[in-house]
């Protein structure tokens, strides 16, 4: 008798040893889970933190409250009514910003000329750790500074498409290759910027502002892919009509250039581009047709 109560004892004890050891294991990889992510929430809280104290003076000034730069024929921040707006969110080393820059961008900007659109330009610096020189981040900031310093948006978006052409846009990562704030300038100087402003544009302006809009921006659901490999992240370049997601990677599935994809969800024929008698059928306050 005293040896099965001792047999049941150890296997009693056995159990309890098993279970807690269980238990120990579980909060270890609970523990290690939560920590994987914990690095990403931190920089998420802190950028919605620094964003709720930035001073007005570490601000640029022509930008709507999710940090774009409003573009129309009328000037800055001076929409026209009735027409559809075009957000593009783009990182200046991004190899596919640079692709959907050359496809569509100089038909974009002749809309927005011709008063059939509204544009909105939304800069990002996220890769500036692929350069050596903080590229990514000089021409986010110098992208705000002109907007802030010269009066012409025109001037602007010529920049823009400048420096995305595909004999001066850098290569990231291990091939990047320098560039100086002199050829930033120059690209500048070249689309219309007064000299004055392009010479002083790329000295890493509103950093703090910077950081805030890489943490924050990516952090908005409604700019997240809905489809694609990178479903339920936001990945550059994002366009958006009205605030709506563009579906970049299923207007590829149906083979449709992305310029393509933007003139079918506004209604517009590609021949009436540029025109100002003709606008899209889609107005300021509904959503983009379906592709």
């Amino acid at each position: 008798m005293e040896t099965k109560t001792n047999k049941n004892q150890l296997v009693a004890l056995i159990v309890t040893v098993v279970v807690i050891l269980c238990m120990f294991v579980g909060v270890i990889l609970s523990t290690t889970l939560s920590n994987s992510n914990h690095p990403k929430e931190v920089a998420k809280t802190q950028a919605r933190e620094a964003a709720k104290n930035i001073k007005d003076s570490e601000k640029p000034i022509n930008m709507n409250k999710d940090g774009g730069i409003p573009i129309s024929k009328n000037g800055y921040n001076n929409p026209v009514s009735g027409v559809p707006t075009i957000g593009v969110y783009s990182d200046s080393l991004c190899p596919g910003c640079g692709s959907f820059n050359r496809s569509a961008d100089r038909e974009l900007i002749s809309m927005m000329e011709a008063g059939q659109i509204n544009l909105e330009i939304y800069p990002m610096s996220f890769l500036d750790t692929l350069s050596s020189d903080h590229y990514s981040s000089r021409v986010m900031g110098g992208i705000y500074y002109i907007a802030d310093h010269d009066s012409n948006p025109q001037h602007l978006v010529e920049f823009i498409n400048k420096i995305f052409a595909e004999n001066f846009q850098p290569s990231e990562g291990e091939d990047y290759k320098p560039v100086s704030n002199e050829k930033l300038a120059e690209q500048a100087v070249a689309a219309g910027v007064p000299e004055d402003v392009a010479k002083v544009a790329f000295n890493r302006h509103y950093l703090k502002w910077q950081k805030i809009m890489n943490g924050t921006t990516p952090d908005r659901k409604e700019l997240w892919n809905v489809s694609g490999s990178n479903a339920g992240a936001m990945t550059t370049p994002t366009v958006t009509i009205n605030g709506k997601l563009v579906d970049i990677p299923a207007a590829s599935k149906k083979n449709l250039e992305i310029i393509d994809a933007v003139l079918k969800s506004i209604g517009l024929n590609k021949k009436d581009i540029g025109s100002s008698t003709v606008k899209p059928k889609l107005d300021d306050s509904h959503k983009p047709n379906d592709l």
